[in-house]
């Protein structure tokens, strides 16, 4: 069983037990974490969101550290410029505790006999407003006869009263 995890801007495959170096992570030492999985893999590989909202991958923050120090050197021939600076990567080491999925019966906690129990008064509430509301396409404030179809006539009644464009006799 793995886990392919994000964590900072690189992914990595991850197994239970596993210790590795990641980018700075804002928690203290000994501070347990929970990384974002991307792919995981027991049995079956599962990669769609949906799933992998059910799979937590759990870390220990063990240290913080610098990475190896780095140098870089700028040169530009026939200019006399020279830059050399260096740079370290602040890292994090963790170890990874635990690969865990929700199983179905623990995320449909409450059975569908109380499901349908709890929604029985909101279908109730619904159906009476239904029976309230005025008939589609007219508001409460219009008469019946002022539907949609009478602002569309009232549309096309404006659009005849528009001017027509004049247009110039010499062409230009």
């Amino acid at each position: 069983m793995y886990a392919i995890v994000r964590s900072g801007s690189k992914q990595y495959r991850v197994e239970r037990g596993q210790r590795l170096l990641v980018e700075r992570l804002p928690a203290d030492e000994g501070a347990s974490v929970r990384l974002e999985p991307l792919l995981y893999r027991s049995d079956e590989i599962v990669t769609d969101s949906a799933a992998l909202g059910r799979v937590s991958v759990t870390a220990k923050v063990i240290e913080h550290v610098r990475g190896e120090k780095l140098r870089v050197f700028k040169f530009k021939p026939k200019r006399g410029y020279k830059r050399r600076t260096g740079h370290r990567q602040s890292l994090t080491r963790i170890e990874v505790t635990e690969i865990a999925t929700k199983t179905a019966e623990k995320a449909a906690k409450a059975p569908a006999a109380e499901k349908a129990a709890k929604a029985a008064p909101r279908k109730a509430a619904r159906k009476a407003a239904r029976e309230g509301a005025p008939a589609k396409g007219a508001s409460a404030g219009r008469p019946a006869t002022e539907g949609k179809a009478a602002a569309g006539k009232a549309a096309s009644a404006k659009r005849e009263k528009a001017p027509a464009r004049k247009e110039d006799s010499d062409g230009s």
